[in-house]
C-alpha cells in the first residue's frame, strides 16, 4: 500500500442531494415503465440502435439474454417486447455511446476519481483499453494485453501458495466463461472461488439442498397458470424482477390468491399494469388499462412483517394448520405425502408445539388474527407457490427460515405437482448458471471426479474461501491477489472499510469490467482493469462468431448472441481473457488446450457436456429454440438428500430483540438501480426523488426519537461489542412497521459487520441491522402535503 491510497474514498461521496418526497405509488409498471424504458434506451444508445437492442432482448433466435435479472423467458411463442423496464435500463447501460478512454484516466488520479460518486463513475461509459496502475503510481495508464497477462502470471507464480489468490465471480459471467474460470483456478491449485451468490441466495441453496436435494427452484413458468395461491415473501418483484409480475398476473387471471409478506408495502406487491400489449387477451384492454392506469390487483393479504420476523409468520401459520389438523385429522395435512416422501415429521411437530404464540406475535410484529387469515388462505388452496429473495436470505436465521417455508409446503404436499413449489428468485442474470458450472468455493465430489477424469489433474482436496472468508483473508494478509470476473466487489460487500483496506493490501488486484466502478479504485500494489465484451456485442474468435449461454432461475439454459460491434477494438471476451491468463500462469504445466477452447466455444460446451450433470449434448440442445432445461428431481418428487426423502428441518424461534433506543434497519435498493449500478436518483415507486441518503422511518418512531421529517441524522450499528457509523441520512416518514427502518444499499453497507452473517450459509445479514440514531441540527429536502398528512395520520392511529 502506498501513499497514493491515503485519501481515496472507499464510499460513494453522494452528498444529500436535492430531496423531494411524494406519496409512494400503489401501482407498478404501466405507462411510466414504457416511457422510462424507452427514455433510457434512446438517450444512451440512440433511437435506432436502442430499439434494435430492445427487440433482441430475450428472443429465441439470435437473442441477447437480458443483463439484468434471471427471471425465465416463456417456453412458447415470445412477444416482440420480451423485456421490462429494468432490463431496458441494463441494456442501455451496457450499450451506451459514452466511452471511458485513457484520456479520462490521464486527467483524473485515483484519488480524484474516488471523489466522484458511483453514478458519475458509471456515466463515464464503456472502458476501451486495458489499464494498469503501477506500484506507487497515482494514475491508471494504458497497457497491452500481453503485458497485463505477464503481470498476472508473474504475480500468481510468485505466491507462496495458490491459496493466496482469490478468484471472484459476478453473476454476469456466461456459462462458458465460468466453466473455464473455475477450471483455471483449480488447475492453478486453489478452490478460492467466491461469488456473488455467497452474498444473496447462498442461504437458499444451503436450505433447499439439505431439505429437498436441489438448491434451486422446483417451478416452471407454467405453474403460475395452475396455482391456487402465490406467497411472495421477502421480495420486491416490481424492482428486482419486473417480468415476474406478468406471471403473478397470469396466476391472478386464473383465479389464484396472493399473500405478500414484507416490511414495506411495495407497489409491485399491490397492483400491476402490464405494459406489454401482447399480454392482453383482449387487445382493446391495453390502451384502456395503460392510459387509465387500471391495475390488476395482486396481494389479497398483505402482512407488514417486522424486520426479521418471517420465520415467526411461517411458524404461526403452521401452528394454525396443526390446530386445524388435530381438530379434523387428515383434512389439512397430506398424510400420504408426508408418509411416503418426507423424513423428520415427528421432531418437527414437537418443535412446532414448543413454539409459543407470544414469541410468534412479538417477532412477527403482527396480530394473531392476521396470521390466522393467511393460514386459512393456505389451507383453502390445493396448489401453492412460494417465492422469495434477499428479504429472506440476508438474516442470521435465513437458512432456518427457508427451511420453515419448505416445511409449510411439505405439510400439504405442495412440491412436485403442477401449480405448486418453491422458488428462490435469482437477482442476477447468470448467477445460478455460474454455480452449475462449478463456481463454488466448496467441493462437489461428483463434479470433482468428472473434472479430474476429463482433464487428468487433481483438484485441490480442501474447500476454498467464500466471500466473507475472502474478505477476512485479505484483511489478515493471507490473500495476496484478488481477481474479479465482473461485479463491483467493494460496493456489494459488507463492512466497506475492511474490504477496502484488504484490497489495498494485495500485491495485485484485477478487475474484468465493462465500465468503471469503485472497486477499480481500491487498488493493490499493482492494479489492472481488463475491459471485456458485453453480451450485446459480437464475439469474433478464430473459428468465427461465437455465442454464450446462461441459466435462468427456472433451470432453462439458452444461448445469447451479441449484435453490435464492440465498444472498442481493444475489448476481449471473458473466455478469451481466462484462456490467456491460464497460458501465462500455468504454461506447460496445464492439461488443457486453452487455445482451442477460446478459438471455438463449442469445444468448451463439449467439455461441459461430459463434466456437468444434466448437460449431455449441450451443443445440440442449446441451439434449439429456447434452449433446454436442466434436470429437476424434486419436480418428480425425487429428493436426493441423505435420507432420500424431503426433510422436515426446524430450529427454535429466537425473536430478535432490541433496546428502546434502537431500531432494526433493512437495506433496500431503489427502482433506479441494478445491484450496485445506479441509474439515477429517483425511486419512482417509493416517491423519493433527488437523493439516496435517506432513512425510511415509521412516523411513531420519528416522534418517539424527537425527530422531524427532513432532519439529517447519523446512524450507528451495533453488533456484539462493535460499533459502525454512517453519516448524513435524511429522515423520511414511511409506512413501515414500528421499530423498523430502511436505507438504500450500498449506502448502508458500512453498517453491516463482516461477522454479522447468516448461520450455515455465511451470507451477510444486511436485512437485519441493529442501529441507533444520532440527530444533527441540519434539515434537507421538501415533502408533499400528502406525505406529511399521511405521517400525521399514522402517528394518530398508533397513539
Amino acid at each position: 500500500m502506498s501513499e497514493r491510497d491515503d485519501a481515496i474514498n472507499d464510499l460513494s461521496p453522494e452528498g444529500l442531494g436535492d430531496l423531494h418526497v411524494r406519496p409512494p405509488e400503489q401501482i407498478a409498471a404501466g405507462l411510466k415503465a414504457i416511457t422510462d424504458a424507452t427514455k433510457h434506451a434512446f438517450s444512451k444508445m440512440g433511437p435506432i440502435r436502442g430499439m434494435r437492442a430492445l427487440l433482441h432482448l430475450n428472443q429465441k433466435t439470435n437473442g441477447i439474454d437480458c443483463q439484468s435479472c434471471a427471471w425465465p423467458d416463456p417456453d412458447g411463442k415470445r412477444t416482440v417486447a420480451e423485456f421490462c423496464e429494468s432490463g431496458a435500463k441494463a441494456m442501455a447501460d451496457e450499450g451506451t455511446k459514452a466511452r471511458a478512454t485513457p484520456e479520462l484516466f490521464a486527467k483524473y488520479s485515483i484519488k480524484e476519481l474516488s471523489e466522484h460518486d458511483d453514478y458519475w463513475l458509471n456515466c463515464q461509459g464503456r472502458l476501451t483499453h486495458p489499464m494498469v496502475l503501477r506500484p506507487a503510481g497515482t494514475h491508471y495508464e494504458p497497457t497491452g494485453w500481453d503485458e497485463a497477462f505477464r503481470i498476472i502470471g508473474g504475480t500468481l507464480n510468485s505466491l507462496a501458495s495458490p491459496d493466496e489468490a482469490i478468484f471472484y465471480t459476478s453473476g454476469r459471467t456466461s456459462n462458458e466463461a465460468a466453466f473455464l474460470y473455475q477450471l483455471f483456478a483449480r488447475q492453478f491449485g486453489t478452490n478460492n472461488l467466491p461469488d456473488c451468490s455467497n452474498m444473496c441466495h447462498e442461504s437458499s441453496g444451503t436450505a433447499l439442498t439439505e431439505a429437498i436435494g436441489l438448491g434451486k427452484t422446483t417451478l416452471r413458468l407454467s405453474d403460475f397458470n395452475e396455482t391456487d395461491l402465490v406467497i411472495v415473501i421477502g421480495q420486491n418483484p416490481g424492482t428486482s424482477a419486473p417480468r415476474m409480475m406478468s406471471s403473478l398476473q397470469d396466476a391472478k387471471r386464473a383465479g389464484a390468491k396472493m399473500i405478500a409478506v414484507n416490511p414495506l408495502p411495495e407497489a409491485g406487491l399491490i397492483g400491476f399494469v402490464n405494459p406489454n400489449p401482447q399480454h392482453y387477451p383482449n387487445p382493446l384492454k391495453f390502451p384502456i388499462d395503460v392510459l387509465g392506469n387500471i391495475p390488476t390487483p395482486l396481494a389479497d393479504v398483505f402482512l407488514p412483517v417486522r424486520i426479521g420476523g418471517d420465520m415467526a409468520v411461517l411458524k404461526g401459520m403452521m401452528k394454525v394448520l396443526l390446530e386445524r389438523e388435530r381438530d379434523a385429522p387428515g383434512t389439512v395435512f397430506d398424510p400420504e405425502f408426508i408418509s411416503e416422501y418426507t423424513h423428520g415429521y415427528a421432531e418437527f411437530i414437537d418443535q412446532l408445539d414448543a413454539t409459543s404464540w407470544d414469541d410468534v406475535i412479538y417477532a412477527a410484529g403482527l396480530t394473531k388474527d392476521q396470521i390466522v387469515e393467511a393460514a386459512e388462505m393456505y389451507i383453502n388452496a390445493d396448489r401453492v407457490i412460494s417465492c422469495w429473495a434477499m428479504g429472506l436470505t440476508q438474516h442470521k436465521d435465513a437458512v432456518a427460515t427457508i427451511h420453515d417455508l419448505i416445511n409449510l409446503h411439505l405439510l400439504r404436499g405442495n412440491i412436485g405437482k403442477p401449480g405448486a413449489g418453491v422458488c428462490p428468485v435469482r437477482g442476477h442474470s447468470n448467477v445460478q448458471g455460474d454455480r452449475t458450472m462449478g463456481i463454488w468455493e466448496k467441493i462437489n465430489p461428483k463434479f470433482k471426479e468428472k473434472l479430474e477424469k476429463e482433464f487428468q489433474f487433481e483438484v485441490p482436496p480442501h474447500n476454498g474461501w467464500s466471500t466473507v472468508e475472502s474478505i477476512a483473508a485479505m484483511r489478515d494478509g493471507r490473500a495476496k491477489v484478488f481477481f474479479a470476473m465482473g461485479g463491483n466487489f467493494l460496493s456489494a460487500t459488507p463492512d466497506n472499510d475492511v474490504v477496502f483496506d484488504g484490497l489495498r493490501q494485495c500485491k495485485l488486484t484485477v478487475q474484468v469490467l465493462t465500465k468503471l466502478n469503485r472497486t477499480a479504485l481500491a487498488c493493490g500494489e499493482t492494479s489492472l482493469i481488463l475491459p471485456c465484451l458485453g453480451r450485446s456485442e459480437i464475439d469474433m474468435q478464430e473459428a468465427g462468431e461465437q455465442f454464450v449461454s446462461t441459466e435462468s432461475t427456472m433451470l432453462d439454459v439458452q444461448r445469447s448472441r451479441g449484435i453490435f460491434p464492440p465498444a472498442s477494438e481493444h475489448l476481449r471476451s471473458e473466455p478469451w481473457i481466462v484462456c490467456q491468463m491460464a497460458k501465462a500462469t500455468i504454461g506447460g504445466r496445464t492439461t488443457v488446450d486453452w487455445d482451442a477452447m477460446c478459438a471455438d466455444y463449442d469445444k468448451i460446451r463439449d467439455t461441459i457436456s461430459r463434466v456437468v450433470d444434466g448437460c449431455a449434448n449441450y451443443n445440440e440442445r442449446v441451439r434449439e429454440p429456447g434452449g433446454f432445461y436442466l434436470e429437476n428431481p424434486p419436480r418428480d418428487r425425487s429428493f436426493r438428500t441423505k435420507t432420500n426423502k424431503a426433510n422436515f428441518i426446524t430450529r427454535h424461534l429466537e425473536p430478535l430483540r432490541v433496546s428502546d433506543d434502537q431500531l432494526l434497519l433493512t437495506t433496500i435498493r431503489s427502482h433506479n438501480q441494478f445491484n450496485t449500478t445506479i441509474y439515477g436518483f429517483t425511486d419512482r415507486y417509493r416517491g423519493i426523488e433527488g437523493s439516496r441518503r435517506v432513512i425510511l422511518m415509521n412516523a411513531g418512531d420519528i416522534s418517539k426519537f424527537g425527530l422531524e421529517a427532513g432532519q439529517v441524522v447519523d446512524l450507528t450499528s451495533h453488533f456484539k461489542n462493535e460499533r459502525r457509523h454512517a453519516e448524513d441520512f435524511i429522515v423520511v416518514p414511511y409506512p413501515i412497521p414500528a421499530g423498523c427502518a430502511a436505507a438504500y444499499y450500498p449506502e448502508a453497507n458500512p453498517l453491516v459487520a463482516l461477522a454479522n452473517q447468516a448461520d450455515f450459509s455465511l451470507t451477510p445479514a444486511s436485512k437485519s441491522i441493529v442501529i441507533s440514531i444520532q440527530p444533527t441540527a441540519r434539515h434537507s429536502g421538501t415533502f408533499s402535503k400528502e406525505v406529511l398528512r399521511a405521517s400525521s395520520s399514522q402517528l394518530q392511529i398508533e397513539h
